[in-house]
């Protein structure tokens, strides 16, 4: 398991068993004193079961933004119930360190094995990560992220920007 799906599995473990959040290691590795948005998704048995993230860093490293994400994932994604104890042995933790967005012109240029998309219109804006089970196509991944986005899925007149990740697990 690399060090920064480490850090996250005991930040949900320490939270979940003691309510305390832990502190960032002294010591980092040198992907967790970038300043970037992160992203921790956790699966039980190959199923979602909680994904929180930034899309902008929110804390001083991606180390302390990868904490509080872990322990968001855990306890508050509005779609599932908090993560009981009880479950911890199942946890399977990936984060997502996210690249610079770039603007795209075009739907052409996205590709949702390769590149996440943010879709935005004035103030809402809607995330999906790349390489995602069951979305195979750029009109897909668009759809859904207008979706998140509060947005209608049919409306064209939507900003694109597409990003790459480093995932950790």
């Amino acid at each position: 398991m690399h060090p920064l799906a480490a850090l996250v599995k005991r930040a949900i473990e320490t939270y979940i068993k003691t309510g305390k959040v832990i502190e960032a290691p002294a010591e980092l590795s040198e992907e967790m004193t970038w300043s970037a948005g992160v992203f921790v998704c956790l699966k039980t048995g190959g199923q979602l079961r909680g994904c929180i993230g930034t899309i902008e860093p929110a804390a001083g490293c991606v180390a302390e933004e990868a904490i509080r994400n872990a322990i968001a994932s855990a306890t508050e994604d509005p779609r599932f119930f908090p993560l009981g104890e009880h479950e911890l042995k199942d946890i399977d933790v990936s984060v997502d360190v996210l690249c610079p967005a770039e603007k795209v012109s075009s739907i052409s240029e996205l590709d949702p094995k390769r590149y996440g998309v943010i879709v935005k219109k004035g103030p809402r804006r809607g995330l999906l990560l790349p390489d995602i089970e069951g979305v195979d196509s750029p009109q897909e991944q668009v759809r859904i992220a207008k979706t998140k986005a509060g947005l209608d899925p049919a409306d064209p007149d939507v900003e694109l920007f597409r990003f790459k990740v480093q995932r950790f697990e």
